[in-house]
């Protein structure tokens, strides 16, 4: 199949997802009683499993849900027509005239020869086309976003207009800093009662330092978290199987007992690598 052949074969099938929708806006009990407030809590569910499908490597699987959250999508414009207020035609036009004007490099003559000065002209430009309206830096960082992707999209958008440390290694004084500052107002080594509205001021202090260190070194902290949480889950699992076939229960075990079962976990995932 020739490139435009194919091109041609993807717009018709787009043209009879649009007639679908349409005909099941018309037609479907269920579809017909959807709102854009009903669909939301939908379509951050239909975005969670493409999440998980991509945590998974499950190619099969991503293609699925890619194509769930674009029904959501199309279902959103459907909506949005029938109220008059615009039809996916303009959210097409609007999104290709966005991409063209943020990408002065490949469409005008501006200069850009790495990622981050993408990143930087794109931030610039975004912040110019909001002009008045909620034009901070950082305003458009959703407030919804979970704590920690919030924390990564604020300190990439300030990074984006060269409000960032220059060196890795002043990143990671910064983590010492706020280590030592959380030990201050939580020492372990005494027993005294914590002061807990501080301390969560402190560790939040502790967490976006951290996080602000693993963007310098290209770690992403979703990703890298949800991988030990995984890694929890599977070794949990183990010790809850393990345990159950020698015909132990775990709140009746010690915790030494469980930490045999873990250890063994850790090395069947040493040798199955």
């Amino acid at each position: 199949m020739t490139r435009e052949t194919k091109r041609d074969e993807t717009l018709r099938a787009f043209d009879e997802l649009l007639t679908i929708m349409e005909e099941l806006r018309e037609k479907c009990p269920w579809d017909r009683k959807q709102t854009m407030e009903s669909l939301r809590h939908l379509t951050i569910e239909e975005a969670f499993e493409l999440s998980d499908a991509l945590m998974e490597g499950d190619l099969g699987e991503v293609k699925m849900e890619v194509g769930d959250l674009l029904l959501h999508l199309v279902f959103y414009a459907k909506i949005a027509e029938e109220k008059g207020a615009f039809d996916m035609l303009k959210v097409i036009k609007g999104l290709n005239e966005k991409l063209i004007r943020r990408h002065p490099h490949i469409y005008g003559d501006t200069e850009a020869n790495d990622e981050e000065a993408v990143k930087q002209n794109w931030e610039r430009i975004k912040l110019k086309e909001k002009g008045g309206k909620n034009n901070s830096v950082l305003g458009g960082v959703p407030r919804s976003l979970p704590a920690l992707i919030k924390a990564m999209r604020i300190q990439e958008k300030a990074r984006g207009i060269g409000f960032d440390w220059e060196e890795k290694s002043q990143v990671w004084e910064k983590v010492e800093e706020e280590m030592r500052e959380f030990r201050e107002v939580y020492n372990v080594e005494h027993e005294e009662e914590i002061a807990v509205e501080k301390a969560s001021e402190e560790f939040g202090d502790l967490l976006f330092s951290l996080i602000n260190y693993a963007r310098f070194i290209d770690i992403n902290p979703e990703e890298a978290l949800e991988k030990t949480n995984r890694k929890f889950i599977r070794r949990f699992q183990f010790l809850e199987e393990s345990s159950k076939l020698a015909g132990k229960t775990l709140d009746k075990m010690s915790l030494a007992e469980m930490d045999t079962y873990w250890e063994e976990a850790k090395r069947l995932e040493k040798r199955q690598k």
